[in-house]
């Protein structure tokens, strides 16, 4: 499929992130859990806390909606998405936010619903980029020696890196960065500042770009705003048919962890991640609607486990190829509450994907109707699935 038209876009936006559990915010400020919420989050986000997001404010816009709609009634994770206009360029954009969760697997939901989308926008090749600034900890040890080569190298560098080492020398860096300076090649690599904590939450997201066989680099240059980002930051870049990273991208994506961002301008400690993808030279109509998806299933996929969560990832991509809609909770680690929850859905069909089906690459299929279940080997699910679904 080949992107040709905002109203295209719409609608593979809006199927990708449906699939993966996102939903649209404005039904997602409907739940009652919103409206009923007594606990009114202030928060301060002028003009210049929305630069420091380096996404056009868009990821501050996805803090105000959280607040602002009392969606932090909702008890456990939130994950909804948003149709918006690029401020300035006009631009159309879809923005993913996934907030309230503090594990890893926050980002991964996330790359791999972009790679979805771009896949269905027939950008086949493309590879992500990855780079962590760690928690407070982390980041307090690398700035300190940061502070301390830059300082060193002020004579060399140009007049404005000068002038913004009196923000603060990560300002100075992005801009060094930014302009390809030489003075960026030897500078310190905050990957080597990492705390245990952030060097684990960093190595589980590369785990699962190498577990799904995503190509990626790690690229220490990838950088954000010290107030708005912490821990992992991502970008995507489209490849031409040699490998090579297309000079002109009719796309721009970006994300990361902004808890810190959260934080700042909130007092409240929510855990946020978010991620935005700009079609450029793509005008937004001034009324952007939210094509209704057809997102009926009797199936319900349960997880356990790091590894299994990776596999349903993949599997969730799979069947929605193969136009399989289904239920799940990627996010919960309990057995328990994810068969609740598919009770709740009123589901025929609960697949279950444990560790011993993952080292098996088998996976198990509930009938609830007729209480029985089967072990199925995961080549065969997609036939096994049409027939039960149609």
């Amino acid at each position: 499929m080949t992107i040709s038209t905002q109203q295209d876009f719409i609608k593979a936006s809006a199927t990708a992130a449906q699939h993966f559990g996102f939903a649209p915010l404005e039904k997602i400020k409907k739940n009652s859990a919103c409206r009923d919420c007594e606990e009114k989050i202030k928060y301060k986000a002028g003009a210049m806390d929305r630069r420091k997001d380096s996404l056009h404010g868009l990821l501050t816009s996805g803090m105000c909606s959280y607040f602002d709609n009392k969606l932090n009634g909702i008890e456990g994770p939130v994950l909804f998405y948003t149709m918006e206009q690029v401020p300035r360029s006009g631009d159309i954009a879809v923005t993913f936010q996934v907030l309230n969760v503090k594990k890893s697997i926050a980002e991964t939901i996330l790359i791999q619903t972009i790679r979805s989308l771009l896949n269905d926008m027939g950008h086949e090749k493309h590879m992500v980029r990855i780079n962590s600034l760690g928690d407070g900890d982390s980041t307090t040890r690398y700035v300190r020696d940061l502070t301390n080569y830059l300082r060193k190298r002020m004579p060399e560098m140009p007049v404005p890196a000068r002038e913004l080492m009196k923000e603060h020398p990560l300002v100075s860096l992005m801009y060094l960065v930014e302009n390809d300076s030489e003075i960026i090649q030897k500078s310190p690599n905050p990957l080597e500042y990492l705390t245990d904590g952030s060097r684990r939450h960093f190595r589980e997201i590369v785990e699962f770009l190498d577990m799904s066989n995503i190509p990626f680099e790690i690229d220490s240059r990838l950088l954000g705003h010290h107030e708005c980002y912490s821990d992992a930051l991502f970008a995507f870049d489209l490849l031409d048919k040699e490998g090579k990273q297309l000079e002109d991208s009719p796309l721009s994506i970006r994300g990361g962890r902004y808890s810190s961002f959260i934080q700042n301008t909130s007092k409240s400690e929510v855990p946020g991640v978010g991620a935005v993808l700009i079609l450029k030279d793509k005008k937004a109509p001034k009324h952007i609607p939210i094509p209704r998806v057809k997102h009926n299933s009797n199936i319900y996929l349960v997880q356990l486990g790091f590894c299994p969560k990776v596999k349903s990832l993949l599997l969730i991509d799979e069947l929605k190829n193969a136009g399989v809609s289904l239920h799940q909770d990627i996010m919960s680690d309990s057995l328990s509450d994810q068969l609740r929850l598919a009770e709740e859905e009123g589901v025929r069909y609960v697949l279950i994907l444990g560790h011993k089906e993952y080292m098996d690459d088998t996976i198990i299929i509930r009938d609830l109707k007729q209480q029985n279940q089967e072990s199925v080997p995961v080549s065969s699910l997609v036939s096994r699935l049409k027939r039960v679904s149609a």
